[in-house]
């Protein structure tokens, strides 16, 4: 069963990523995983309930490739948890531009299952994380001594707008180097070091 229901789950993956959700049908998902229609629907009670699932796998394996990715950073850079917030939030404008993250995650995810569902996304993944390096970037000094949790909030929202206008752009390039510079420069408003040199990219990130 557990093999039936991963079969599901790639197979919906590729081709709500390839081909979007409305133009997939649940024929062409057990088809692609070779089940049977009842197979899925022992699993999932719809399509929508499948991409769901789909979505929130997408989301986990980008938080956790952006947590391990910043956590090895953090290792090589310590006693600096603002820089590293910043090179941290350039890195996920990055993944921003991932196949199966914008048009699954970004895209298709509030059309399909609204925006309560993007919300809840950011609650499981974001804040907590958020708050812990923005409290420890105000003990170091480096951040503005301001309030966490609405601080916290906010930012949350101004990353996940730059998140959407990357993903909805038609150039999705050029709105990732602009979504960057206007991230950072907002960003340097809070802090009370130098600002990056290069804004339109992660730091440290070759």
């Amino acid at each position: 069963m557990a093999d039936t229901r991963r079969a599901l789950l790639h197979a919906a993956r590729e081709l709500f990523a390839e081909r979007g959700y409305v133009a997939t049908g649940t024929e062409d998902i057990v088809a692609a995983a070779d089940v049977t229609r009842g197979a899925l629907y022992h699993h999932f009670k719809d399509k929508a309930d499948l991409f769901r699932a789909v979505m929130a796998e997408c989301a986990q394996e980008m938080a956790e490739r952006l947590v391990e990715q910043e956590t090895a950073r953090a290792e090589l850079h310590p006693g600096d948890a603002w820089q590293l917030l910043r090179s941290g939030f350039q890195s996920f404008l990055d993944a921003c531009n991932d196949a199966h993250f914008q048009r699954i995650v970004l895209i298709d995810g509030p059309a399909v299952l609204g925006h309560s569902a993007w919300d809840a996304l950011v609650e499981e993944h974001g804040y907590i994380l958020l708050a812990e390096v923005l409290a420890e970037a105000i003990r170091e000094g480096n951040v503005e001594d301001l309030p966490v949790a609405p601080l916290t909030r906010m930012l949350a929202a101004l990353i996940s707008e730059a998140s959407l206008y990357i993903a909805r752009a038609d150039d999705h390039v050029r709105a990732r180097e602009e979504a960057g510079l206007v991230l950072e420069r907002l960003l340097t408003g809070l802090g009370r070091g130098p600002a990056l040199e290069n804004s339109g990219s992660a730091p440290g990130v070759s």
